[in-house]
């Protein structure tokens, strides 16, 4: 058997989890005499102890240098040692990350003086590398295994600099400034560049000497774009020949792609170093890449990935920032509304209307004056800010983006539809609230849809349609008093089974607003205006408070065994960093297992904050709590990002169910969705399943719970409580007796 040895210092931990490796490689090929893994750069992670080749390296970066150039699985390359030893080298990669170089030493018989053909091998030993690919994989994204602990130190150091520093950033060009100069200072660079076209990003940053001529820089810009869609991957060009001097001459390059969440190439982070600089090292490439992620992440974080606007929470950080350093210019908000998207949803689907977004979004973003920030607030609404500008410009701005939206065709194939938009268009006030100021576009928006649509009104203070819309936000004070006066009360409707006894009960939990008179205010009427003033994370509050108040008195009449409650939760309730725990702690007060628990994310509001989620759903799925991903199918990377999210359910959005009897692509989109949860162990609900015939149809595509009016209505959750109760009690009894 082979005995692996550690190769990076005493860990009996990490010896004890390579060994098997080295069994399975010798169980699927007896002949073996060694075995060796090397990590991505070329460094001795661990080998066996008959390993005994002394010109290894030379065959690892062989084999590296033919991964990157041969596109199979597990490229590898074959060397006859002597007479009686050959070498097979396989490269291990994830998508396009080389994670590893495995090799492996054979004996050659006497009857076979060479050595077997390289494909062979592989398709003999793929088990064990595809094993020992997971385990490769694993061990890079979690940093398990640290290769030298000095430079991870540094490399620590670094990430903590760029954090510490990111809180005093106040636009996205001083967090991009702060990536260059780090790269500069850390690397002692002479010039440092970012460049992504599609946010028309173009920063340049140099630390001594004469910069790079504009003429330069753009024509490095455009060869190292070219280059990195080529490549897909890291660039080093240490040696400055007549093509690296056409590039950007006469400079040392080390280039980093930064990538769109598709993981396509949408950029480059480039460092330059003169001729006299030493070459750019292993350890450098690191630090280079560590900040293009950094890049990455901010522009993902803080861009919309369907439309390339920021998103709103990156808009208002930005807006803010730009009044507090121009107080005393005039500013202008821009508010964009579709008009009637929600019928070419019906009509052509939702593609079709998330590509109506797009085109619109195209339209702003080229009709802006520079210096603009434009956003996509939510769903089909835009919104821009146009700094130092007055209403009678901003207005022709705003004509422009209705008449280039009035003028989008839909593609061949889809059908005839007219697409247009309405725009409202507010001055920021003297006060330089961003807030008050999109609350008064909208209004003017609102205006314009009452008009007729297709339209760009202005806000006037004299416009009786437009003092009437200020109406809406006295919406907001009746919020805030119910919330101060605990008027609100808990609905509760049922989830139930599709198929027979497949599954216990579940219930949606509902939130309705109290009147002055005791009426019913339905969340359509205040959850809007708590979201536009960001009280959504104090409604949740009071949900979850509530919830556990009541659940946790009749903590003997609920149970997993008997029902579930799902609780909806918003995106700003997820960026809150204190909501987490006020969950945690309200759950532990009121005695209630955490299993009856189910929480709800719609698929925008966790996909628009990703790593608050994970951390979320991770923090409370480990006290037994579970999670559903409310609407789904609704956005453009629904898919995309299913993989990155543990949830238990998925609930398929009503736009999809309702017309699931005549619309086949809806049809195809709910069964598929049913599909793909099953590969993944997760269990689905339909929504809006309101008729027989769709609780039917339903449980024919393979759904395995309904919701909707004919699975059950809402009732106030005190009084299904007592019912729980009492019925749990009646069993007891019944049970008890002989």
């Amino acid at each position: 058997m082979l005995e692996v040895k550690s190769t990076v210092g005493e860990h009996p931990a990490a010896e004890a989890s390579f060994d098997p490796y080295g069994r399975l490689f010798r169980m699927l090929m007896p002949s073996l005499r060694g075995v060796v893994v090397h990590d991505g750069f070329a460094n001795l992670v661990w080998a066996s102890d008959e390993w005994d080749l002394a010109d290894e390296p030379d065959i690892v970066k062989e084999a590296i240098a033919n991964a990157l150039s041969d596109t199979a699985e597990y490229a590898g390359i074959v060397r006859t040692l002597d007479a009686d030893r050959a070498v097979y080298s396989f490269a291990i990669r994830e998508h396009i990350e080389l994670l590893g170089v495995v090799s492996l030493i054979a004996r050659l018989s006497g009857k076979q003086a060479q050595a077997r053909p390289l494909q062979t091998v592989r398709q003999l030993v793929q088990p064990a590398l595809e094993c020992l690919r997971r385990e490769l994989s694993l061990r890079s994204k979690l940093g398990s295994r640290e290769r030298d602990l000095d430079v991870r130190e540094r490399d620590l150091d670094l990430m903590q600099e760029i954090s510490s520093h990111q809180s005093a950033a106040t636009s996205d060009a001083d967090e991009f400034g702060l990536i260059m100069k780090t790269g500069l200072e850390r690397m002692g660079c002479a010039l440092a560049a970012l460049w992504v076209p599609d946010k028309n990003i173009a920063l340049s940053l140099t630390r001594s000497g004469q910069p790079m001529s504009t003429e330069s820089l753009q024509r490095a810009q455009l060869h190292l774009m070219a280059w990195m869609q080529l490549q897909q991957r890291t660039i080093v060009v240490n040696h400055i020949s007549k093509v690296a001097s056409d590039v950007a001459a006469p400079y040392k390059i080390l280039a980093c792609p930064v990538r769109h969440p598709s993981e396509r190439v949408m950029g480059v982070l480039a460092l330059f170093n003169p001729p006299s600089a030493p070459d750019f090292d292993l350890h450098q490439t690191r630090i280079a890449e560590a900040l293009a992620k950094r890049a990455t992440s901010i522009i993902q974080g803080q861009y919309d990935s369907s439309t390339g606007l920021m998103t709103r929470q990156a808009f208002e950080r930005q807006a803010s920032a730009l009044l507090g350093s121009t107080a005393s210019a005039t500013h202008i908000i821009l508010y964009l509304d579709i008009d009637r998207l929600h019928v070419i949803n019906e009509t052509f689907g939702m593609h079709v209307g998330d590509d109506v977004i797009v085109n619109v979004a195209e339209c702003m973003a080229k009709a802006l004056p520079a210096g603009a920030l434009s956003a996509r607030i939510s769903g089909d609404r835009l919104a821009a800010l146009i700094p130092n500008s007055n209403m009678d410009k901003a207005a022709i701005v705003a004509e422009k983006i209705r008449a280039a939206a009035a003028a989008i065709v839909p593609r061949a194939g889809q059908g005839p539809f007219e697409v247009s938009a309405c725009l409202g268009v507010a001055p920021i006030g003297a006060d330089n609230t961003l807030a008050h100021a999109l609350a008064t576009a909208e209004i003017a928006c609102k205006a314009a849809k009452d008009r007729g649509r297709n339209r760009v009104e202005m806000f006037q203070d004299s416009d009786q349609s437009i003092i009437r819309r200020h109406t809406d936000i006295m919406v907001i004070g009746k919020l805030r008093e119910a919330l101060g006066n605990d008027s609100f009360r808990l609905d509760a409707q049922p989830i139930l089974p599709l198929r027979g006894n497949y599954g216990r009960p579940r219930f949606e939990l509902l939130i309705r607003m109290l009147g002055d008179r005791g009426e019913i205010i339905p969340p359509g009427k205040f959850l809007s205006a708590a979201e536009r003033y960001q009280l959504m994370p104090t409604v949740d509050r009071w949900v979850v408070r509530r919830a556990c108040e009541l659940l946790g008195k009749h903590s003997a009449a609920v149970g997993e065994d008997i029902a579930r409650f799902a609780i909806n939760l918003s995106g700003q309730s997820l960026q809150d960093v204190s909501f987490l725990q006020f969950v945690i702690d309200q759950i532990k007060a009121s005695g209630l297992p955490p299993g009856v628990l189910c929480f709800e994310l719609t698929e925008t509001a966790t996909i628009g904050n990703l790593v608050n989620a994970q951390n979320f759903m991770r923090s409370l799925q480990d006290i037994g709590c579970q999670f559903a991903l409310d609407d789904f199918g609704t956005g453009v990377s629904s898919l995309a990002y299913l993989k990155d999210l543990s949830v238990n359910y998925l609930k398929i959005d009503g736009t999809f169910v309702r017309d699931a009897i005549t619309n086949s692509r809806s049809e195809s989109m709910i069964k598929a969705i049913a599909q793909l949860a099953k590969v993944m162990c997760m269990e689905t609900i339909a929504e809006y399943v309101e008729t027989d015939v769709l609780r039917a149809r339903m449980a024919d595509l393979g759904v395995d719970y309904g919701q909707g009016f004919a699975m059950g209505k809402a009732q106030p959750l005190e009084d299904l409580l007592r019912e729980l109760a009492i019925y749990e009690a009646t069993v007891n009894d019944w049970a008890a007796q002989p």
